[in-house]
């Protein structure tokens, strides 16, 4: 006997038994041990970090890393599925600081380095029994009671290790660089941190005359969006090839200027003011002329403030002249370097400006903006000024307005190796693909050196030593070395600041003092060296690294490309001249229910929970998984998931709950190994699974997760809606024979098979059915779904010309109905003839060999083939002007012509069967293709008609006496079904009937009383008065009115 199935399904009741069932019984941990032995599958858990609430976009992960894990297991594979915590960095810095209330660096030094690391790592943790107790809930099986924490030593020193590698290859150095610069946080950004903050922002545009020094009354005419670097100018840059003029125009009060620009944007500059060319040259004539300064805050100490030359110069927008302030661009840094020219840094640390820039010291330099503007206004310099919208980078973590800023940090030299990971990269398998070549590939192909060094607190220290006195540097690989040179045992020593810094030891070169240089090392770091670290590699562990190194899988969001894929990929690279995982699926953002981003401003953002407690674990990750491809974005809402429990879940569970109820009554039970006298029916329904179970393993090898969700989807809905629906009588039959038999076998053998296959996915669901059916009748039963094997095939059992032909069954079938609501006819109504028109003989045998079933599911009397569609609708060809007349232009009214006066309904069909249209026009032959044609049709009187591509079913609609009198006994057979289910009735109690009807429904209950009494389960059938006790109903349908009466027999 079966555990008895309620057909009403308590989602969060039936998922908390079955979890605390795993908790219970250890099934997690039995899931690794007892595959121990077997191949290893390697996945890497992108450490989160616990210092904020997971969301839903967490969940969308985790879901997603849930599945390969779980399916490679139940191959036979050991799957060690450590977890992490990422627990180092400004995320963690920056809620401490709102805590204390701290606004800059100086209230944490000011407080006390040690105190604040101290809540640092206090805070790193705040929320992880949410992490916890929703990693549970939604049945994520990864083993955080062995996971890695990035803030203890082991983890530290083998970063250390990493970093003395590099500094032994020449890869780590210190630099002088224009670096993105958070003045919130006070440190340098990498360019893969950047790439994370952009978004679109205004800021201010303004034209600026540059006065030469030599040709009074002539300007160069420069355009900026930050006009806060304009107190850092020393140069102007012009194209050598690009083309100027010199043009004359007149000024407001009468007098006339000349300004310098590049040709090609005069008319976008001066918008439709007139002005005269009164010359035209080259860029590099340009070279070497001297303007005077807008600023002389600070000396320049070199030649400075005239025009050279760069390739980087464009006419995209401006004026074709940039303004050069090297302490605040890439480009202006770069070109600085190559004429000697000064760098004038006017910025703090903070952001503000200097006090040397006196009008503005101490304030933060875009809040200076407007003031500079007015400044360059009231001296008679600004030209013009707008706002301009652009997307500008901000901090991903305090979202400030990044400057770039002229810095001296450190590097590593990842440009070196830039060919050697884009060649490594091309062994990667990427999903979606486009992501290899595209944002990926084209990340590393615009390699730049990696900003290493951090000025913060809160993270791992560089490892590097300078001398006092002669400046010599050394890196530290291991703790061990760093006791040698200190000359005390440092085993037990804390590595973060302050306590690091105190490590002091004697030069080698000088005899000196050491001290560790001030920087810490970009969080990204240390993630990426999680395939290291987390073994505490090179310094024991070392065949457990090796065994887990490459990874056969990682998943993260889309982002992740430039964050911690690309620092796993880099440091891989730099280190062992290998590739750090095999395969890695990016996932889409998350949007809302309409399909908006999510954000606390829109108030947009659902929690996980929320929806959890309402629909299931099972049902959030179905919807997730199902939802769209996972590299695509993807909307999310409650009634999102809602419509899963509803359409997916309940039609499983009814489909199981069904099973249960008449095996338990019959007393069926599987047996092992039973000749089974399989039906057609049974035939196609273990076909389709078969295929299924081969589809899902194909697409699960593959990576392809909507290959091993959708298909199980439609599955379910066959079983449910087809099979189930077609095989209820064999199942309500009281004698027990082999049709039964066969019935009750097919049904278990899918159900069963669905719970291994649901396993890596809705694994709640999978192992109430699997614990239910398995475990209730085989003593030997695997202790959960999650421990036993991979389903296997049977490819004799396969029967792709059946499946083929049943799907072509179900295709028409969809059509009929689809007719039918077209003229308004009930579904239990039955008329006269439904006639088909397909796209090949053999298809129309197929209609031939399952008339029967056809007329059975569409209620009608017979089934044919058309003679010709045209037989029961006339087509009209439109040919489409939009897409011929963009595509072929003139020859159009040619081409329409020569269209209209082909066979209106061969064409058609051929159209409507997805192929082109041969035609002669302009004395070529072209191919008029099917979207450039639209396909009309009307169904002529007295028929209804519903088509897809070269498929059509038309439906006789006129209805005579004897069809209406089947109707109406149809309709009463849906009345006393459903005051069954308002009785409470089980499915197998027979019942006593009364009704009395108005005569016309009465004449046809009577006529149909042996089938009444079937499809009720009536043992007694009467009109007249009924009995007290009874269940009663009164209604109206078709112009005629009954009341029944139902009792328990």
């Amino acid at each position: 006997m079966f555990k008895p199935v309620s057909p009403k399904l308590d989602i969060t009741d039936m998922e908390l038994k079955v979890l605390r069932y795993w908790q219970t019984h250890e099934i997690f941990h039995k899931s690794m041990s007892s595959r121990e032995g077997g191949p290893e599958y390697v996945f890497y858990e992108g450490p989160p970090t616990a210092n904020g609430k997971p969301g839903v976009h967490h969940v969308l992960a985790r879901a997603f890393k849930d599945i390969f894990p779980r399916y490679k297991t139940m191959r036979g594979y050991h799957v060690s599925r450590r977890g992490g915590w990422d627990t180092h960095g400004l995320p963690v810095e920056i809620e401490v600081e709102k805590k204390l209330g701290f606004t800059n660096k100086q209230q944490i030094e000011d407080y006390g380095i040690g105190k604040f690391n101290d809540l640092c790592r206090e805070s790193a943790f705040t929320y992880i029994q949410e992490w916890e107790k929703l990693t549970d809930r939604i049945g994520y099986w990864v083993d955080l009671t062995n996971a890695y924490i990035t803030y203890t030593n082991e983890y530290i020193e083998s970063v250390w290790w990493i970093l003395k590698s590099f500094w032994e290859k020449n890869l780590l150095y210190q630099g002088y660089k224009v670096v993105p610069y958070c003045p919130r946080c006070g440190t340098p950004l990498s360019d893969h941190e950047v790439a994370q903050g952009y978004r679109d922002a205004p800021d201010p545009s303004v034209f600026v005359r540059m006065p030469l020094v030599d040709t009074p009354g002539t300007s160069l005419l420069v355009w900026t969006t930050t006009p806060w670097t304009l107190p850092a100018n020393v140069a102007v840059a012009a194209g050598a090839e690009i083309d100027y003029v010199t043009v004359e125009r007149q000024m407001e009060d009468g007098s006339k200027e000349e300004l310098i620009l590049a040709e090609s944007l005069v008319e976008r500059v001066f918008a439709g003011e007139t002005v005269q060319v009164m010359n035209r040259f080259k860029g590099k004539r340009l070279q070497g002329l001297r303007y005077q300064p807008l600023f002389t805050f600070l000396p320049a100490e070199k030649k400075a403030h005239y025009v050279v030359l760069g390739e980087f110069v464009t006419t995209e927008d401006g004026t074709g002249l940039v303004h050069i302030a090297p302490a605040f661009g890439a480009d202006d840094m770069q070109v600085a370097l190559e004429h000697d020219l000064p760098i004038l840094n006017t910025v703090a640390q903070d952001g503000t400006f200097i006090p040397q820039v006196n009008p503005w010291a101490g304030i933060f330099v875009k809040d200076a903006d407007p003031q500079i503007t007015q400044n360059l206004k009231n001296r008679g310099l600004l030209f013009r000024e707008e706002t301009y919208l652009h997307t500008y980078p901000f901090c991903w973590r305090c979202d400030t307005p990044l400057l770039y800023y002229a810095r001296p940090t450190w590097y590593i030299r990842t440009s070196q190796y830039k060919e050697r990971m884009v060649k490594l990269n091309e062994e990667i398998n990427w999903y979606p693909e486009h992501i290899r070549k595209g944002r990926f590939g084209n990340w590393l192909e615009n390699n730049v050196d990696w900003a290493l060094g951090r000025e913060r607190y809160w993270g791992t220290p560089l490892p590097v030593w300078q001398c006092e006195t002669c400046h010599q540097q050394e890196c530290i690989g291991s703790i061990a070395e760093l006791s040698e040179r200190a000359g005390r045992n440092l085993a037990n020593a804390n590595l973060h600041r302050p306590e690091v810094d105190k490590i002091q030891f004697a030069c080698s070169a000088c005899g000196g003092n050491m001290r560790r240089v001030p920087e810490l090392i970009d969080v990204w770091f240390d993630s990426g060296s999680m395939p290291v670290s987390q073994w505490h590699y090179p310094f024991e562990n070392v065949e457990a690294f090796k065994s887990q190194f490459p990874a056969d899988f990682i998943c993260e969001a889309v982002d992740q490309t430039r964050g911690w894929f690309y620092s796993l990929h880099a440091i891989s690279t730099l280190l062992f001249d290998e590739k750090c995982f095999k395969n890695v699926i990016c996932l889409g953002l998350i949007l809302d229910g309409e399909g908006q981003k999510m954000s606390k401003s829109r108030r947009n953002v659902i929690a996980p929970w929320s929806v959890i407690e309402k629909h299931g674990a099972d049902a959030m990750r179905w919807y997730l998984y199902t939802a769209s491809p996972p590299g695509q974005e993807r909307r999310f809402s409650a009634d999102l998931v809602g419509e899963v429990l509803r359409n997916f879940t309940l039609t499983l569970w009814n489909t199981y709950s069904f099973f249960v109820t008449y095996a338990n009554l019959d007393k069926w039970s599987p047996v092992p190994d039973e000749k089974v006298a399989y039906s057609a029916l049974d035939k196609w329904m273990r076909s389709r699974l078969h295929a299924l179970i081969r589809d899902v393993t194909i697409a699960l090898e593959n990576y392809d997760v909507l290959g091993a969700t959708r298909p199980v989807q439609t599955f379910v809905e066959q079983l449910s809606n087809w099979y189930l629906r077609r095989s209820r009588r064999r199942f309500w039959k009281s004698e027990s024979d082999a049709d039964k038999n066969a019935a009750y076998s097919t049904l278990y053998e899918c159900l069963t098979a669905l719970s291994k296959l649901l396993a890596p996915t809705m694994p709640f669901i999978a192992d109430e059915l699997y614990l239910n059916l398995v475990g209730s009748v085989d003593k030997k039963a695997w202790e959960s779904v999650h421990l036993a094997p991979w389903p296997e095939f049977d490819s004799e059992t396969i029967d792709e010309k059946l499946n083929d032909e049943m799907e072509l069954v179900m295709k028409l079938t969809s059509l009929g109905h689809a007719a039918r609501n077209k003229a308004n006819r009930k579904v239990r109504q039955p008329l006269a003839e439904v006639a088909f028109s397909v796209g090949s003989q053999e298809e129309e045998r197929v209609i031939k060999r399952n008339a029967e079933l056809l007329a059975d599911e569409l209620n009608v009397k017979k089934v044919r083939t058309l003679n010709a569609a045209g037989e029961a609708v006339s087509y009209t060809l439109n040919p489409l002007p939009k897409q011929l007349g963009q595509k072929y232009g003139s020859l159009y009214p040619e081409i329409r012509k020569k269209v209209l006066a082909l066979d209106v309904e061969a064409s058609a069909l051929k159209l409507l069967a997805g192929e082109s249209l041969r035609i002669e026009a302009g004395g070529n032959v072209l191919d008029i293709l099917p979207e450039e044609v639209e396909v009309r049709l009307q169904a002529k009187e007295g028929y209804s008609v519903a088509s897809e591509g070269a498929y059509l079913a038309a439906l006789v609609t006129e209805l005579t006496p004897d069809l209406i009198s089947e109707g109406l006994a149809r309709e009463f057979v849906r009345r006393v079904q459903d005051l069954r289910k308002t009785a409470d009735l089980d499915i197998a109690d027979r019942i006593r009937l009364y009704y009395s009807a108005t005569p016309l429904l009465a004449q046809a209950v009577e006529t149909y009383r042996d089938y009444i009494m079937m499809e009720t389960l009536a043992v007694a059938f009467q009109g007249g008065g009924a009995p007290e006790g009874t269940f009663t109903v009164t209604d109206e349908f078709d112009q005629e009115k009954v009341t029944i009466h139902i009792i328990k027999a």
